[in-house]
């Protein structure tokens, strides 16, 4: 059999979702049921609409339809994302793309120390505390994890552990997974940030240095796999800075302090964010 007859091209809406209609793209994965979704036109992120957001299964799916997609991602230009239906944002006209060209235009570590500076001005004594060993001065990104696994192999293995709880996939015409927090509208972040490029930017930032992939979203959660997560007490500590600049409510769901959530991170192969 030639490589003619093995190629699938995108089924049904997929091809909508690229601006660049033209390039061969192909899929051989069989999808279930599903539809796109098209962006709200009322929100203050709001773009020309040209094109849907992302498309999303009627249904949930196993996490080996994840996997099975995932590894498809170079020749269909499709990234999967588990989505929690609990509180479906799709549903309730909260789908605000932001251009994924505008990711490149924030640095990750100018991003951290801009949280970092606005919490500083109106911290108090007990707040530095509980970011001690940094307390009020920012200590910027930390340094490349060491790679313990191979990072879509983990991701994989993620994914079928996260699709237990029964939730949908979804579709992203993005080059990386964590362009999909941009490109799919995303808006779980919102009383933190309220746009979605900049965290986008550290993401891809984590992928380059960390082996993260995007694994699910939930209206207001982020699951992310690792597959070169700090091992040491240091190195965890600094990057938990960096997730506390991410997301600060990460303490205030955990430990309290900074140093307790490192020790909760330190060696996990699965970060978890949730914005209040």
């Amino acid at each position: 059999m030639d490589d003619l007859e093995l190629r699938h091209d995108l089924p049904g809406h997929l091809p909508r979702l690229f601006a660049d209609g033209s390039v061969e793209r192909t899929l051989s994965v069989g999808l279930p049921d599903g539809d796109v979704v098209w962006p709200d036109p009322g929100y203050p992120q709001h773009q020309a609409v040209r094109r849907p957001a992302f498309w999303v299964s009627d249904e949930p799916v196993t996490g080996e339809l994840w996997a099975q997609v995932r590894a498809e991602h170079p020749r269909s230009g499709l990234w999967p994302v588990l989505l929690d239906e609990t509180d479906q944002p799709w549903a309730a006209g909260q789908v605000a793309p932001e251009p994924v060209t505008d990711i490149a235009n924030y640095a990750p570590g100018a991003f951290m120390y801009e949280v970092w500076a606005d919490w500083s001005e109106q911290a108090t004594e007990d707040d530095a505390d509980d970011l001690a060993p940094f307390g009020l001065h920012c200590p910027g990104p930390a340094a490349v994890g060491t790679l313990m696994h191979d990072p879509g192999e983990l991701a994989d293995r993620h994914a079928r552990v996260l699709a237990r709880r029964e939730m949908s996939l979804g579709l992203a015409a993005v080059d990386r997974g964590a362009d999909a927090l941009a490109a799919m509208g995303w808006q779980g972040a919102l009383n933190h940030n309220e746009w979605a490029a900049p965290l986008a930017a550290v993401v891809r930032s984590w992928e380059d240095r960390f082996g993260a992939r995007v694994i699910g979203l939930g209206f207001n959660t982020l699951e992310l796999s690792v597959a070169a997560p700090p091992v040491t007490t240091r190195h965890a500590v600094h990057v938990a800075a960096e997730h506390w600049a991410f997301c600060p409510d990460i303490l205030f769901q955990g430990p309290g302090t900074l140093a307790g959530y490192a020790e909760e991170i330190r060696g996990k192969t699965w970060w978890s964010f949730w914005w209040d």
